[in-house]
């Protein structure tokens, strides 16, 4: 036949079908001869295309050819919906890149592990004892781990199990890299550590850099003037024609003259604590070295974070002069108390945050796999000298501690009240630097208990400021139940005895259950004797008890957990008396907003409301120390609280107090965040 023109071919060999068909003009004459002979042969389809007739329709099936396949894609009906598809596919990829970004851009800092839980400080010698020898141990600390997870909280702190003479409770340490064996061994270390991993809690440890014990190898070395060691301590000659005369008039935090002779060396040594525990020589870049080295040591077997214990200590003035006396008419002879003098030449010297800035930069060479952010914090009470605390915050070039620990509602005794709690929270919040992250602690292994201190009936109140301040709160173990300092012990001395009693009575081993020594071990006799009321203050009674000290703590970390205003909202201020501290916790964009109500006084009536007019008429109590209150409404004009109350009121509003102007010097935020509730998720530009 004739080849027209405008016709397309398609060749096939064989008799399969090629794909595409035409709807007319198949040529049954197109046939060869051969083909009819059984010979196989291309066979050829001619469609014609001819632009003076009607095209002839095509339909697109699988296996066309290239050809045909140009044809249809340049034909509008196609070309169009594949472009616009093509740019809206462009258009939808740049708009998710943009709200990526500016998501990104605009989200709060996420709150670290060490911010979302409250620390729960654990001394293993009284928590509890696996092998019934009467003293606890590390392996105890593993089986307790339900209790952890009982209270909600995720980071443990455990207190010093360094190999140490008992000399100043475990501070005085022979070996950084070894496990006393009182507590166990290194492996009891690491599967402790493995299984608070396991259940998601992390653990932190006591980091003490200041001084070792007289026992320490390096002491040993440096006394004989070995190599290296010679200066890894402060010596100073101190002998004057066979008699010893200590270099000034450095006082030691125990009492007496700082300086201790060495017969071996014929120097004196400084010990700004016990005698037998001897400063190290910072000034010294091998001991830097040294004590970075055992950061990295522990940081390499697992453990989230370290407390600097001592660290304002680190660094002492090189020239040795004198310190100033608090009273200058007094007989310079005469001065062996600590307070007795300003420690101006052997706390905070010039260049003692350069080494803990070192500290912080080795710890974050640990810190870059997500989750796993190495946390550090510092011990330094400077008492009334607050700046000098916020010193180790760092700065916003250079960081250091990621909080130093508050030690300011320790110093709570009998005589509180609404006034000076407000005092405390106050003067910790105005100093410290913007955008820091503050923290809180009621109890510790070296002081008195709250119930001793302050009375059994603030302990919940105590905690329930404790759990709903803004930052992260650190709960020694027992607190939670309210236990008290141990009487019988006060009375106790035994001059023999490495350790005092009488000065231990915060640290009586924890009460779990009513059984034989409380439940803490199953020996007869334990290092230090169980408190008598443990038969009624222990873990498994109260956690029978819905109104209970323990559950109480339990159920405001949940509340804490779950609600904003509680997590990173604003502070601030409502009222505070003599009797009643009252504050408010809310956020932005949301109105829901959290009302402490908190009596450190005697019975007291609070109208609130005509303090503050913006104030809702009702608020209903979501939580109370006095469980029988939970879940009813209380009205702003006059809110009841009896001695050592506590409330946690909820209500809604659309003025918050830090948005108010008469309010904004009475308003505190660390974190800052909005909330979006068309989203429902955090911004932080608002």
């Amino acid at each position: 036949m004739t080849e027209e023109v405008n016709s397309v071919e398609l060749r096939k060999t064989g008799v399969e079908n090629n794909g595409f068909i035409a709807d007319q003009g198949f040529d049954e004459n197109a046939i060869s001869e051969s083909r009819k002979d059984n010979q196989t042969e291309d066979q050829v389809y001619t469609t014609t295309l001819d632009s003076s007739e009607d095209p002839i329709p095509l339909k697109p099936y699988a296996g066309m050819s290239k050809e045909v396949l140009l044809h249809f894609s340049n034909q509008p009906c196609y070309r169009v919906p594949r472009e616009i598809l093509f740019w809206l596919i462009i258009i939808a990829t740049l708009a998710i890149i943009a709200a990526t970004i500016t998501i990104i851009a605009l989200s709060p800092k996420c709150l670290d592990w060490w911010q979302r839980s409250p620390i729960y400080q654990v001394y293993p010698r009284s928590f509890r004892d696996s092998n019934n020898d009467g003293s606890g141990d590390l392996k105890g600390v593993q089986e307790k781990i339900d209790h952890f997870v009982y209270l909600d909280v995720s980071t443990v702190w455990v207190a010093p199990f360094y190999e140490s003479t008992l000399k100043d409770y475990r501070y005085a340490v022979d070996n950084f890299r070894s496990v006393d064996p009182t507590f166990g061994t290194m492996n009891d270390f690491e599967n402790l550590l493995a299984a608070l991993h396991d259940k998601g809690i992390k653990l932190i440890i006591d980091l003490i850099p200041n001084h070792t014990s007289n026992k320490h190898d390096w002491f040993k070395f440096s006394r004989h003037k070995t190599d290296k060691y010679t200066d890894y301590y402060i010596w100073r000659d101190c002998l004057y024609d066979g008699k010893v005369i200590p270099p000034n008039n450095w006082v030691s935090m125990y009492g007496g003259s700082a300086w201790e002779y060495d017969s071996e060396r014929q120097q004196c040594y400084l010990h700004q604590f016990q005698k037998e525990q001897p400063d190290l020589n910072f000034y010294n870049p091998d001991v830097v070295n040294e004590i970075l080295d055992i950061i990295r040591f522990w940081l390499e077997k697992g453990v989230d974070g370290f407390t600097v214990d001592a660290a304002k200590f680190l660094l002492e003035a090189e020239h040795f002069r004198d310190e100033p006396q608090v009273n200058k008419s007094q007989n310079s002879t005469t001065i062996t108390s600590y307070g007795e003098l300003y420690h101006d030449y052997t706390t905070t010297q010039v260049g003692m945050h350069d080494i803990l800035r070192d500290f912080r930069q080795t710890m974050n060479t640990y810190s870059r796999e997500p989750g796993r952010y190495r946390f550090m914090g510092t011990e330094s009470n400077d008492h009334n000298a607050v700046a000098k605390t916020m010193m180790y915050y760092g700065n916003s070039f250079i960081q250091e501690a990621d909080f130093p620990l508050n030690f300011y509602l320790l110093d709570m005794n009998n005589t509180i009240s609404g006034n000076s709690i407000f005092e405390v929270v106050d003067r910790w919040m105005k100093s410290m630097p913007k955008g820091k992250w503050p923290h809180w602690r009621v109890g510790s292994p070296n002081n008195s208990r709250i119930a001793s201190r302050v009375g059994t009936e603030y302990v919940k109140v105590m905690n329930m400021l404790l759990l709903t301040l803004p930052g992260t709160p650190t709960t020694y173990y027992g607190e939670e139940l309210g236990m008290e300092d141990n009487p019988e012990l006060t009375n106790t001395t035994d001059g023999s005895a490495e350790y005092n009693p009488a000065a231990l009575p915060e640290k009586t081993p924890m009460q779990w259950d009513t059984s034989l020594s409380a439940g803490f071990s199953g020996s007869n006799e334990t290092w230090l004797p169980v408190n008598d009321k443990y038969q009624e203050l222990n873990v498994e009674v109260q956690k029978s008890e819905p109104n209970s000290t323990l559950n109480l703590y339990r159920d405001i970390i949940q509340l804490r957990k779950e609600e904003l205003p509680l997590q990173r909202g604003w502070l601030c201020y409502v009222l505070n008396d003599d009797n009643v501290f009252a504050y408010v916790r809310e956020i932005d964009g949301l109105n829901k907003v959290f009302m402490m109500v908190l009596n450190f006084g005697v019975k007291s009536s609070s109208n609130l409301k005509g303090k503050i007019p913006e104030l809702p008429a009702q608020a209903k109590v979501r939580l109370s120390t006095i469980f029988r209150n939970n879940g009813n409404t209380v009205s702003m004009n006059d809110i009841n609280t009896e001695p050592g109350e506590g409330l946690i009121l909820e209500y809604t509003t659309n003025k918050p107090l830090h948005l108010m102007e008469s309010r904004k010097d009475q308003c505190f935020i660390s974190e800052k965040a909005c909330y979006s509730s068309a989203f429902n998720l955090l911004y932080k530009n608002c």
